[in-house]
């Protein structure tokens, strides 16, 4: 079982600059920039609290995951996560509609991914905000939070999907935010 331990903090403009500098300053190793397309899958439900099935694309690339969010009352979000690799898009779609499961959340996201010390520290920009994550263990993340002076940030413990429920717009029965459309801001 694969298990993944982050904690999410909100940011405005100013503050995703900000972090991107410091973690250049600090000699955190840059990996990449990404505009991902994410689409979210409910087996009979639009609740996106605690398990998902997402397929996400990445320049032509795909990814299958499962997410389960598991109970924990800290600001550390903890999720088993189950994902591959897979090499035709259209068909893990069909394969996906055809085991019941319904498209419930699309969202847009543009990431930038660092490695520092022993995290995954993330900047994303969303059509509704922008968010840091930093993953790894418990202890480690504490670690990075503290060295990039982010101990008094607003933690956000909702995921994109659930924020792109309440940020999103419904169209034809999907919550969706897309850049491309004007969206309400958080």
């Amino acid at each position: 079982m694969a298990v993944e331990t982050e904690k999410k903090y909100r940011l405005d403009k100013r503050s995703l600059v900000e972090f991107t500098a410091r973690l250049a300053e600090l000699g955190a190793t840059f990996s990449n920039e990404r505009f991902e397309d994410n689409y979210l899958y409910r087996n009979g439900s639009v609740d996106v609290s605690s398990s998902v099935l997402r397929i996400r694309k990445i320049a032509g690339t795909t990814f299958l995951t499962y997410k389960e969010r598991m109970k924990s009352d800290s600001d550390f979000k903890t999720k088993i996560e189950h994902e591959t690799l897979v090499s035709d898009a259209v068909e893990t779609e069909q394969i996906v509609a055809k085991l019941g499961y319904k498209l419930a959340v699309v969202y847009e996201k543009h990431r930038k991914t660092w490695h520092f010390c022993e995290c995954e520290v993330v900047l994303d920009e969303l059509p509704f905000g922008q968010f840091m994550e930093i993953e790894g263990e418990p202890d480690e993340i504490l670690k990075v939070e503290k060295l990039l002076g982010a101990e008094e940030l607003e933690v956000e413990t909702r995921g994109y999907s659930r924020l792109t429920t309440k940020f999103g717009q419904l169209v034809d029965g999907v919550y969706e935010a897309r850049f491309d459309h004007p969206r309400a801001s958080a």
